[in-house]
């Protein structure tokens, strides 16, 4: 089992949730993940990391698979401006790969927000910090799990 994987079900854990992490072959796509495991594409929960250009910190969007990020409301929540971060920024500061960056079981803290489109279902599938890995997970419980806001971030 990868350091990352392991990561994540120690948060599952530690959250005092029962981790229920699927392999999946391929899901580096919400598509990809969403037909894995028979659920509508909005009930991926996606994370986008942006470079937040001021304090050089990664930053993190969690989106429904089918939303796209808004650059402007991105940038008003952050604070600062936003640009595209790179694999070492994120490996650095999250411990995940490009592709498999799980909404929990970060090394080091994130600001995140949290896409209110996620709220209306009853469970949601997040990268499980690979690109073969996924879990379930009331999307309730992710504010305090991640500390992100819910905001009005996509288009």
């Amino acid at each position: 089992m990868s350091k990352s994987l392991k990561r994540v079900r120690a948060a599952i854990e530690a959250a005092g949730l029962s981790p229920d992490i699927r392999e999946v072959g391929q899901a580096r796509t919400a598509q990809e993940a969403a037909d894995s495991v028979g659920v509508h594409v909005d009930q991926i929960a996606k994370s986008i990391i942006f470079r937040a250009e001021t304090s050089g910190e990664a930053v993190l969007f969690l989106t429904a698979g089918g939303n796209r990020v808004c650059a402007d409301k991105a940038t008003a929540l952050a604070g600062e401006p936003l640009g595209k971060a790179d694999a070492g920024l994120i490996r650095s500061q999250t411990g995940f790969a490009i592709g498999g960056v799980a909404p929990i079981g970060h090394l080091n803290p994130i600001r995140a927000w949290l896409d209110p489109r996620l709220l209306a279902f009853e469970e949601v599938w997040a990268a499980a910090g690979t690109p073969r890995h996924v879990f379930p997970i009331d999307p309730r419980r992710l504010p305090g799990l991640t500390g992100a806001e819910t905001a009005d971030f996509t288009l």
